[in-house]
């Protein structure tokens, strides 16, 4: 069974790494994932053990982070992100800095009385008390190797040296880069909260004449709910009263607002703007769009990229070591040649920078800000892996119908021959006025009259043939007429599908009955290319139209008349086909492909009209109908893999140098609170750009 517990107050990513990977020991854990941006760790445990479990996260929590609540999901408001609290939070720690700061300076003017040691030590004890507090719990617990400590044993040493001036200027700014790191990973969880603005509170269920307000979960399917001009759309539902315009920018990225008539469908959480209207309920609220962004998004920081994982592990290393280097650095010398306070001092510094913070937060941050950039454009993208191989696209394979086609059929053409188009159409209604075949049915659509009634016998393969007022009507393909004895058929080469119609043994013309291309399919085909990125088109349909729809898109690679097995096949063969480095992407949206979503590197799911399997398969989501939108995805995650590498190259470089400049003696404890606090600093500022990426 699987759990999640919310860890009310979690606002360290190191301690929040140290929580998982205790609570992954406990014998009935088999799983455990750990959500920082969302608070949310999520436990895969053995039938019957939650209790138990519970109460030993609880425990680890308390241990490892006492200030932070821990609780089931469903039991505290996981999405309220302690607002209240985080503010108070804010002000305090402001209020200590501030009061810390003026002493400090006050310490400075009197730095040649006999006072300035202990008005030191005031400024010292106001802005770092619970950091000690901290250190010294940890140490009684055996778990020493934490920021607490680094801090308390590189400023305390400080003052044992003398240098009561870097002792407090390290512990200010220690404390000063947590504050704003914290905010800056607040501010990236506001967009999470924005996000659950579009999650509605109630919905007005109609029963005859009365209307019930109710939560949107006890709605049934099948329901008849109200919609008010103003109010969000609480579930997943068809128009069957009124026409209004509705706004889906929040779920699709789209600034413009839609009509909305009757028989139309509308996706959960967009706001109805102007007209009252009444709908059917499709889906239930937990199957419904709004509850599956919001899951998505709230889930995607617990899938971890390689970059992720790999300084998760580092920072499990770096820190004792760099401890163990530091004791070295002072004992070492000393034992050779003497005590020296130089050699402390150099010790102390590698205290300083061997705090792990700038990796730990910058590194997730990035991803969650390029996932939050990517959802306001409406784009859902499931995590930090998923962005990575999206990052790593070289060849991107598109289905055809539903994906690049619109996947409805309509009369595209028509060419009639000793017959007016509008005879033509008269013949082939007649013909296919029973038929429940697509390209019938577009036939139907486009004929404004009533066809006469007429005596039909149905072909298999060919099409139909209708007896009616003393004339013989065909209406099929090519071989149809050919095997009728019908002379003068015309060679017509068509992306579409081809309704060839005779009457009384006289070739009439033809009816072309296609799937049409989107709008900005070309467009998206032409962006991938510009990118370096190969194109490929899979499709189920006859070998003509896909020919004739690849060139008209200019991909690069197409093949057709492939069942779902052969689609899965076809994708294995592109990517041994590929360079190891390269990742191959696939773009779908129906039932059926499904299968090959997940054989891609990455899957991504034409999500405005796509089937709940293939989204459910999917690596990321496009909530619009619009395959251009591929290339901002990508476009995204390319950005956002190059701040996450800034970080990580820029981090250990400073890092590098300054430890490397202190071991030699040439670095002050100023450079050490640089390579910590302005490093994680830059870096944080620098994850914060991913959320602002076009």
């Amino acid at each position: 069974m699987k759990i999640t517990l919310y860890m009310k107050g979690l606002d360290c990513a190191n301690c929040a790494e140290k929580i998982r990977a205790a609570s992954e020991k406990n014998p009935f854990v088999k799983t455990a994932e750990m959500n920082f941006m969302a608070k949310k760790l999520g436990l895969e445990i053995a039938d019957g053990s939650d209790e138990a479990v519970i109460r030993e996260v609880k425990k680890i929590t308390a241990e490892l982070e006492p200030d932070v609540e821990v609780v089931l999901s469903e039991q505290g408001n996981s999405h309220s992100h302690d607002h209240g609290e985080d503010s108070s939070d804010i002000k305090r720690d402001v209020a200590k800095i501030i009061a810390s700061v003026v002493i400090f300076i006050i310490g400075l003017v009197l730095h040649d009385s006999d006072y300035s040691l202990w008005i030191f030590l005031a400024s010292y004890f106001i802005v770092g008390l619970d950091v000690l507090v901290t250190a010294g719990k940890n140490i009684i617990k055996g778990r020493p190797f934490d920021e607490c400590f680094l801090m308390t044993a590189a400023t305390v040493g400080a003052f044992c040296i003398g240098e009561y001036h870097e002792g407090v200027v390290v512990m200010i700014l220690y404390q000063l880069g947590e504050m704003f790191q914290s905010l800056a990973v607040r501010r990236s969880r506001n967009s999470i909260a924005s996000l659950m603005d579009i999650r509605p509170d109630v919905a007005n269920v109609k029963h005859g004449d009365t209307i019930e307000q109710v939560a949107p979960e006890l709605v049934n399917v099948g329901d008849i709910i109200v919609v008010k001009p103003g109010e969000k759309v609480p579930l997943d539902c068809v128009v069957t009263l009124g026409k209004t315009t509705v706004d889906t920018s929040a779920l699709t990225g789209e600034s413009v607002p839609r009509e909305a008539n009757e028989g139309d469908s509308l996706m959960s959480g967009c706001v109805n703007l102007t007209g009252l209207i009444e709908a059917r309920v499709e889906k239930e609220f937990g199957e419904s769009t709004v509850t599956k962004i919001l899951e998505l998004v709230e889930n995607a920081s617990a899938k971890k990229a390689k970059s992720e994982q790999f300084i998760t592990r580092f920072a499990r290393w770096y820190t004792p070591c760099v401890v163990i280097a530091a004791v070295l650095l002072a004992v070492v010398p000393i034992l050779v040649s003497g005590f020296s306070s130089q050699y402390v001092y150099n010790a102390l510094n590698f205290l300083v920078v061997s705090c792990p913070c700038a990796l730990v937060i910058s590194v997730p941050l990035s991803f969650f800000g390029g996932i939050g950039g990517a959802s306001a454009r409406g784009i859902l993208i499931k995590g930090g892996i998923a962005m990575e191989q999206l990052a790593e696209c070289g060849t991107v394979v598109f289905d055809k119908t539903g994906t690049l086609t619109d996947g409805s059929f309509e009369v595209t053409k028509v060419i009639s021959e000793k017959c007016t188009e509008e005879q033509l159409f008269s013949l082939a209604a007649i013909a296919e006025q029973a038929s429940t075949h697509p390209a019938a049915m577009a036939v139907m659509r486009k004929f404004s009259g009533t066809p006469v009634k007429a005596e039909i016998t149905e072909i298999a393969g060919r099409g139909v043939c209708a007896a009616a007022d003393g004339r013989t009507i065909l209406a099929g393909n090519r071989l149809l007429l050919e095997e009728q004895g019908v002379r003068s058929i015309p060679e017509i080469k068509s992306a579409g599908t081809l309704i060839y119609v005779a009457e009384n043994g006289t070739y009439a013309g033809v009816i072309e009955i296609s799937d049409s291309v989107k709008p900005d399919a070309e467009k998206a085909v032409a962006e991938l290319k510009n990118a370096g990125i190969k194109t490929v088109m899979l499709t189920g349909d006859r070998r003509s139209a896909a020919e004739i729809t690849a060139e008209k898109l200019g991909v690069d690679e197409w093949h057709a008349e492939l069942l779902p097995d052969g689609k899965v096949a076809e994708i294995e063969e592109i990517i041994s086909a590929s360079h190891q480095k390269k990742k191959t992407v696939f773009v779908g949206d129906g039932i059926n492909d499904a299968p090959v979503l997940m054989r891609a590197d990455a899957g991504v799911a034409m999500g405005g009209i796509g089937s709940d399997a293939a989204i459910e398969a999917a690596d990321a989501v496009i909530m619009t109908d619009e395959p251009s939108k591929l290339m901002t995805a990508i476009r995204i995650s390319r950005k956002t893999k190059g701040i996450v590498v800034q970080n990580i190259v820029f981090s250990l470089a400073v890092k590098a140098a300054v430890l490397v400049l202190s071991a030699l003696g040439l670095a002050t404890m100023w450079a050490a609170v640089f390579a910590d606090v302005g490093v994680c600093l830059i870096a944080v500022a620098n994850a914060m750009r991913a959320r602002k990426i076009q």
